[in-house]
């Protein structure tokens, strides 16, 4: 089954079927899923005892979802600055270093 990208947050994430697999099948079976969640996109969970333990993830889906939460932290505490007047607008920070 193809995995239907879905937009969220600017990263693609898959609405489809979500593979889970146990971690003694995922240990035979390593190179190929790797190979496959890097063509499909698609995550991986690896479960111990029924419960996911592990996500073997697309390394670029990773770095962008890494990013994206990033940047909403960055978000929420300038919003959070911002709410509380603790904040140096940036032409302030330019002109103060000469940057402007």
């Amino acid at each position: 089954m193809t995995p239907r990208p879905l937009a969220r947050g600017g990263c693609e994430l898959y609405g489809s079927y979500m593979t889970e697999m146990a971690v003694s099948e995922a240990r035979e079976r390593l190179a190929d899923l790797i190979e496959s969640t890097r063509r499909s996109g698609e995550p991986v969970f690896v479960t111990r005892r029924g419960r996911r333990v592990a996500v073997i993830l697309d390394p670029e889906l990773y770095e962008r979802l890494v990013e994206d939460a990033e940047d909403a932290i960055d978000r929420a505490e300038l919003q959070g600055a911002r709410d509380e007047d603790d904040y140096v607008p940036w032409d302030e920070v330019k002109a103060e270093l000469g940057l402007a």
